[in-house]
């Protein structure tokens, strides 16, 4: 019996350190593959848009039905990204075209089949669809953006661990661009757009302090979830990657911590100006770490040779990294003020899309000459390169949606009450019937229509669903000998995973239950 005993646990702890290696010691991949990957939620979300206007013009109205309406989002918005990350991945440059190949036929056919009586000349509909009002204070593609980074974070902290997942997308070791490094920072980016320092109206006066104090009420889930994945992890004797954030410390801890520490800086310095402070913290913080002994100590431990006795020691990681992760944090609440400013026209979202693409571009030169000069990008110190890359590319994919949603509305244009939820709504500017006595128009938005929606149903309940991804991903490990699947089995449990959690926030969202009482 103890025998027997000792055979199971040498099994298992041979089984938790080959996993451990598995995910370590690896270097990321191309700023090219990262950009091309990112190009695939944005053509996802055109194709399901698509096909729900030509649904529309066939029948003269949406999808009401629940089920097939989570079928076709499951299929069209999550499944071609689990393919791509796995076993698509050798041919990862070919899936863009083959889905922008399939928009175009679609787009094609709905212009070829609209009805001859409705036609309006090309002309007249880009010179409708400039001046289409769009309502300022709503802008979907903030939604789809922080939805679409939680899913696709959610499908990679499981697929890591099958061998179909390429080791080149999963987080580097010390230096290199993973895919699951830019979902950390990207996170970050999602968190501070829709943070109280940038929801709040900027004529509505409010005490120095108060959204530190808000902030100090809606942290506490985030801490308790930290504790609770400690506690879990270290009794179950789990898995995990100790360079990452260190012992004790997990990126639930980091979040809180950033929030936090961003609304105290916000309530000294103006949020205005936000994009200075994280600038200068980025740069002193490099600057620190390229003339002081910081670097070897994040990297090797104080006794050179990564050590982990005390709590800094230990943690040295994710304690050290927060200055960067602020940062971030600092310079995207700048991207969300700007965002946030009165647009109320596709003209007006169109000269905002040509000032983003040109901060990208500023971004990779920069970036460049970062690297060049001071440091390749780490997401373990979160480093100035590291800062410059994710808000990069966090630009880069919110521009993909952004024009995502344009191409929808002018689709929406030619087919005449057709809707797409989670999207921008064709209408005419509140004042523009005044002269008539008529009434307004409805506000351009189409996030609160009775249409069944995965991502509305998700964005209702992110904190669940990511928590609920954590816990299914440790329960397939315990149980699933994942680095030894073949493509088709791990494709299944990839493809149940994501079809249960979804499904889950698909009821939730039915029911209207958002489980959010902080």
């Amino acid at each position: 019996m103890n025998t027997s005993l000792l055979v199971e646990e040498e099994r298992r702890m041979s089984q938790k350190q080959l996993k451990e290696a598995f995910i370590s010691n690896l270097n990321g991949t191309s700023l090219l593959e990262i950009s091309v990957g990112l190009s695939l939620p944005p053509l996802c979300l055109l194709c399901r848009g698509l096909l729900l206007i030509l649904y529309h013009l066939h029948y003269g109205k949406p999808v009401s039905s629940r089920k097939y309406s989570l079928l076709l989002d499951f299929l069209v918005l999550v499944s071609p990204l689990l393919f791509s990350c796995t076993v698509l991945s050798p041919v990862l440059f070919l899936v863009p075209v083959i889905l922008a190949a399939f928009c175009a036929g679609i787009f094609s056919k709905i212009c070829s089949q609209r009805k001859q009586e409705t036609r309006v000349p090309f002309g007249q509909i880009v010179k409708e669809f400039q001046q289409t009002y769009l309502d300022p204070e709503y802008i979907p593609a903030i939604t789809v953006f922080r939805v679409y980074v939680n899913v696709l974070t959610t499908i990679s902290i499981l697929a890591v661990d099958f061998p179909q997942y390429p080791r080149r997308y999963a987080k580097a070791e010390t230096y290199g661009t993973g895919v699951m490094d830019l979902g950390v920072g990207a996170f970050i980016f999602g968190n501070a757009l829709v943070c109280p320092e940038v929801r709040q109206k900027s004529h509505v006066t409010q005490p120095k302090f108060s959204n530190l104090a808000r902030q100090l009420f809606s942290v506490w889930p985030l801490v308790s979830l930290g504790v609770g994945r400690l506690l879990s992890v270290k009794s179950i004797d789990y898995h995990e990657h100790t360079s990452e954030y260190g012992v004790h410390w997990n990126f639930f801890f980091t979040l809180a911590s950033v929030r936090l520490a961003a609304s105290l800086l916000l309530a000294i310095f103006p949020k205005n100006k936000s994009w200075i402070v994280a600038l200068t913290l980025a740069a002193l913080y490099q600057l620190i770490l390229n003339t002081t002994s910081l670097k070897t100590f994040l990297l090797h431990g104080s006794s050179g040779r990564d050590s982990r006795a005390g709590f800094l020691d230990a943690n040295r990681e994710g304690l050290l990294s927060l200055v960067g992760y602020l940062a971030t944090y600092l310079a995207s609440v700048q991207v969300g003020l700007w965002l946030l400013q009165c647009r109320s026209s596709v003209k007006g979202w169109l000269g905002a899309l040509r000032v983003l693409a040109l901060a990208v571009v500023v971004l990779f030169v920069s970036l460049h000459v970062s690297q060049a000069r001071a440091d390749p990008v780490s997401r373990r110190m979160a480093n100035l390169s590291f800062c410059l890359w994710v808000v990069a590319h966090s630009l880069m994919l919110f521009i993909f949606f952004v024009a995502t949603d344009l191409t929808l509305v002018l689709t929406k244009l030619l087919v005449k009450g057709s809707s797409v939820p989670c999207s921008w709504g064709v209408a005419k500017p509140p004042n523009s019937n005044k002269k008539l006595g008529t009434a307004a128009a409805p506000v351009g938005r189409e996030d609160e229509l009775p249409h069944p929606c995965l991502i509305s149903a998700i964005n209702k309940n992110q904190l669940l669903f990511f928590l609920l991804a954590n816990v299914m991903t440790g329960a397939v490990n315990i149980l699933v000998d994942t680095i030894h699947s073949k493509a088709a089995f791990a494709l299944c449990i990839l493809h149940l995973y994501m079809f249960v959690n979804c499904s889950i926030m698909s009821i939730l969202h039915a029911k209207n239950i958002v489980l959010k009482f902080w």
